[in-house]
C-alpha cells in the first residue's frame, strides 16, 4: 500500500491513550483474555481470539496478529487488519529481529528504519511498532506477536510488560491468576 492511499474503509486510525488509561486497557484485555481462552488448548483459536479482544480494548492497535514459525521463516497467522506479509525471513525486518534475537523490540518510527532489511512494509500506515516472541510452554519459539499503531511512539514499556505477560499465560507455562 503506498502512503498517499486512504485507509480502507473497515479500518479505524489509532488512537492515542494516556498512562493510566492504557495501563487500565491492558487490565481488561487481560481479564477478557483469562475470561475467554484459560482452558483453551488450540493456538490458532487463541491467536485469533487474542486479536479480536485487542483490537477491541487496545485503540490504538492499528494491526496486530501473529507471525507463525514454518519451516524456519514466519508466515502469517492469525491477524486483524489491512493485509500482512506472507511471509518473512528471519534476516528481514523486526519479526525476523525478533525471531533471531527471541527478545522484544519497540519501534518508535517504522519510517525510519531502512526498508527490507531493518522494516518490510506491508501498510505504510503503520507508524510504529511492538513484536514480542511468543513461546511454548517448552521454550520453542512459536511464533511473534506483532502489534502496529498509525500513531508514532505509540508502544513503551507498559506494552511490553502487559503483552510479554499475557503471552507467556496463553502459550507457556505460566498460570492465568
Amino acid at each position: 500500500m503506498q502512503s498517499g492511499t486512504e485507509m480502507p474503509f473497515f479500518i479505524k486510525p489509532s488512537v492515542t491513550l494516556s498512562a493510566e488509561d492504557k495501563v487500565l486497557a491492558y487490565k481488561q484485555l487481560s481479564e477478557a483474555v483469562k475470561l475467554q481462552l484459560a482452558d483453551e488448548e488450540d493456538d490458532i483459536l487463541k491467536m485469533a481470539t487474542f486479536n479480536a479482544l485487542a483490537k477491541t480494548y487496545m485503540p490504538y492497535f492499528y494491526w496486530v496478529g501473529f507471525y507463525r514459525v514454518n519451516n524456519g521463516k514466519l508466515s502469517v497467522g492469525p491477524y486483524q487488519g489491512t493485509t500482512g506479509c506472507l511471509h518473512i525471513e528471519f534476516s528481514k525486518g523486526v519479526c525476523g529481529k525478533v525471531a533471531r534475537e527471541r527478545k522484544t523490540c519497540l519501534v518508535i518510527d517504522t519510517h525510519e528504519l531502512v526498508e527490507g532489511t531493518e522494516h518490510i512494509t506491508c501498510d505504510a500506515h503503520s507508524r510504529s511498532e511492538i513484536v514480542v516472541p511468543v513461546f511454548n510452554n517448552t521454550g520453542e519459539l512459536l511464533a511473534v506477536l506483532d502489534v502496529d499503531s498509525t500513531e508514532k511512539g505509540a508502544f513503551d514499556a507498559t506494552d511490553t510488560t502487559f503483552l510479554e505477560a499475557i503471552m507467556r499465560r496463553l502459550f507457556g507455562s505460566l498460570p492465568f491468576t
